[in-house]
């Protein structure tokens, strides 16, 4: 029986920044009024056709986590991308990434949790390297959202959250067994599925024919919806409850938590968790104000940059905890070593 540990970490975000001011140029909105709502400033909105699709910026990212892991691109024998904005319908992104990386016929397995992937996707690598399966998993979270997004006033209580983004982590074997990943923690709620939702194309429901033979100028159909004060109230209540239970899990108390690194959703939602938890900035980090809602990628970009600017060592007890669509909702908490 072994633990798991992150032993590389990497991220991605395209150059190009798209500011509030910006947006206010092309829809009726303000920094003030983005500012106010959601905490973000700016975000990442790759250009078509720069080698910026989701499985590009995953790839990106991952060669940064293999280097810094210090392994070669052999040792990786799994792999598992979390992403709702997938360069195909199908197959999922996680075989091109295989095949851009150049790896081994290893498996391939692409996670479908939303805002909470990568949280599901590090869980899913905990299990197989504590049973001894595999050695070193590359999990990926990465996000082109920018790319199917209504940019006009119409779809503003979502394109001026959203940015695109990757981030990657090599998981590897771990003898000590109170070190590294110490407990994962996993829900969903699907009654509340459409209100973080993009429904169509669907099979079943309303595919590409269905859209195009209606032709209606009004459909919102095949774009992304959200409910946002539904989604706030649910979130700050789950983020609550899915901390707590890793923490009881493991015997520790709020008080023993170096660091706390939210799905970057929406500022007020940090905020609010950070205030109930009673945690000082030192103990949260938040980068939504730079980058917006990364959904997949948001916990794995943050997590680099916490590590990366000395704000995580050795020891420390870092909690990874997220919320999304579905609604599906999750925790880690690590013992970092």
């Amino acid at each position: 029986m072994y633990n798991s540990k992150i032993t590389g970490l990497g991220h991605y975000v395209p150059d190009n920044v798209v500011t509030n001011d910006d947006l206010s140029k092309i829809m009726d909105t303000s920094d003030e009024w983005i500012q106010e709502r959601t905490g973000v400033k700016e975000r990442r909105w790759a250009k078509p056709n720069t080698g910026n699709t989701t499985s590009e910026m995953g790839v990106k990212a991952a060669k940064i986590a293999i280097e810094d892991a210090n392994i070669k691109q052999d040792d990786i024998d799994f792999l598992i991308f979390a992403t709702l904005s997938p360069d195909y319908y199908f197959p999922g992104p996680g075989v091109l990434v295989q095949e851009l990386l150049g790896l081994d016929t290893i498996g391939a397995l692409d996670v479908r949790a939303q805002c909470s992937g990568f949280v599901y996707a590090l869980s899913i690598a905990d299990q197989y390297i504590k049973t001894g399966m595999y050695k070193n998993i590359l999990v990926i979270g990465s996000e082109y959202q920018s790319y199917g997004i209504d940019k006009s006033t119409r779809g503003r209580a979502i394109s001026v959250i959203f940015g695109d983004g990757a981030g990657a982590a090599i998981v590897s074997r771990e003898k000590d067994l109170k070190k590294g990943i110490l407990s994962s923690h996993l829900h969903s709620e699907g009654k509340h599925a459409k209100e973080l939702s993009c429904l169509a194309p669907g099979f079943g429901t309303r595919w590409v024919s269905d859209i195009i033979n209606d032709n209606d100028p009004n459909d919102e159909t095949f774009l992304p919806y959200m409910n946002g004060q539904f989604v706030f109230k649910n979130a700050v209540v789950r983020f609550t409850e899915v901390i707590n239970e890793c923490l009881e899990k493991n015997n520790l108390t709020k008080d023993d938590i170096d660091l706390l690194i939210p799905h970057q959703a929406n500022l007020r939602i940090s905020q609010f968790v950070q205030k109930r938890f009673g945690l000082d900035d030192s103990q949260v980090y938040n980068n939504v104000m730079r980058y917006g809602n990364t959904t997949a990628a948001s916990i794995p970009i943050a997590l680099t940059e916490a590590r990366n600017s000395g704000k995580i060592k050795n020891g420390d007890t870092i909690v990874l905890a997220a919320f999304g669509s579905g609604f599906t909702w999750g925790s880690v908490i690590i013992n970092w070593a």
